[in-house]
């Protein structure tokens, strides 16, 4: 997409908040042209024009990428990322900025996400340091910093910036992201970053194409992930009619299970946004029974969300080998924490894999 030069227009806000993109992510090719790494769609990207995510754009030759500002910012609950296996009853300095690489039709931080797409979100940057998000982390409280709202993968460097920052002084950090990455911007992020979220929105490629994506690059994001050490745990919005099928609930159980059945499983209720209204709601019902699926899949650790209070056991941790009760919830509040700080049962004695002190 060519470089809006409209006077005060969003685009060229957010284009005087970039710096040069890391050499990790960039290929240069002839002609001046760039090919960036930040997300799966691996945009050729000529001078002049931008990315698919419209942050990321080629500025005489140079890969130009978001700096210094934040468009969401929130200290709030580890569960609310959801993270179930980190420091339950902690909370998250969780920053966002402008953009993604996908358009989903249901997305909950449209006003974000869609701010170059959509006129209508009207969400304006806010100038900031690292430094000072690390200061607030710290007068707040927080254990962890992430990095969410849009897509963090188009605004890759600047995370690393704020998690440079932030691991010294003790912090954990992670990603919430779509999973549309590449071997290469995960080999960047690993060395800051300890925990990674993705959602997982279908086991469908035509579904994935109305919202932007590929499926087989998410899978791959997800073993990849996981290879690499990242603590990781995955979603799925169960939205009715869209993903909600018995089949397809049930490979993606199977194929979580296939890369570790110690992943988490988070099946979450959709509800009506943005543009996609016509679809029915989730009910308490339809997330028992997507649990129940990931549990005959052999996941050991599945849980609904949305619904707090309407699901049973599936809000809690239990222990896979002698069924106790270890983490009681009721939506993001923690009434019950009982793994050791050595992370293990405290009846049993098993491993409970996650990051727990």
């Amino acid at each position: 997409m060519p470089i809006s030069k409209t006077a005060n227009s969003l685009a060229e806000i957010l284009d005087a908040l970039t710096v040069e993109g890391a050499p990790e992510l960039t290929e240069h090719l002839a002609g001046g042209a760039l090919k960036c790494y930040a997300c799966g769609h691996r945009c050729l990207i000529n001078d002049g024009k931008r990315g698919i995510c419209k942050v990321r754009f080629n500025e005489n030759g140079r890969l130009r990428v978001p700096s210094n500002y934040v468009a969401a910012l929130a200290c709030d609950p580890t569960e609310k990322k959801p993270f179930f296996h980190v420091l339950p009853g902690s909370d998250t300095l969780t920053f966002g900025m402008l953009g993604c690489d996908l358009h989903c039709a249901y997305c909950q931080n449209w006003l974000t996400s869609q701010a170059l797409r959509d006129e209508s979100a009207g969400t304006q940057p806010q100038q900031v340091t690292p430094e000072r998000l690390v200061a607030m982390a710290k007068a707040y409280g927080a254990s962890m910093v992430g990095s969410s709202y849009n897509e963090p993968l188009i605004t890759a460097e600047w995370a690393i910036d704020v998690f440079k920052q932030a691991r010294p002084e003790g912090f954990r950090t992670a990603f919430i992201s779509n999973g549309n990455a590449t071997p290469q911007v995960l080999d960047y992020l690993r060395p800051w970053t300890d925990c990674y979220k993705i959602d997982l929105k279908s086991m469908g490629d035509k579904n994935y194409r109305q919202l932007g994506g590929v499926v087989d690059n998410i899978l791959e994001t997800v073993q990849m992930v996981h290879d690499r050490g990242f603590w990781e745990e995955i979603v799925t919005l169960v939205v009715p009619g869209f993903n909600d099928s018995e089949d397809e609930l049930k490979r993606a159980a199977n194929f979580i299970a296939s890369v570790s059945p110690d992943i988490p499983w988070h099946v979450t209720a959709f509800h009506q946004d943005y543009h996609m209204t016509e679809n029915a709601n989730t009910t308490a019902a339809q997330l028992v029974r997507a649990c129940e699926i990931g549990r005959e899949a052999g996941l050991r650790y599945i849980y609904a969300g949305n619904l707090p209070g309407k699901v049973g056991r599936w809000e809690n941790t239990y222990c896979p080998t002698c069924d106790e009760l270890l983490v009681q919830r009721h939506g993001y509040l923690i009434r019950q924490m009982r793994v050791t700080l050595a992370g293990k049962c405290p009846t049993c004695a098993t491993s409970i894999p996650g990051i727990w002190s």
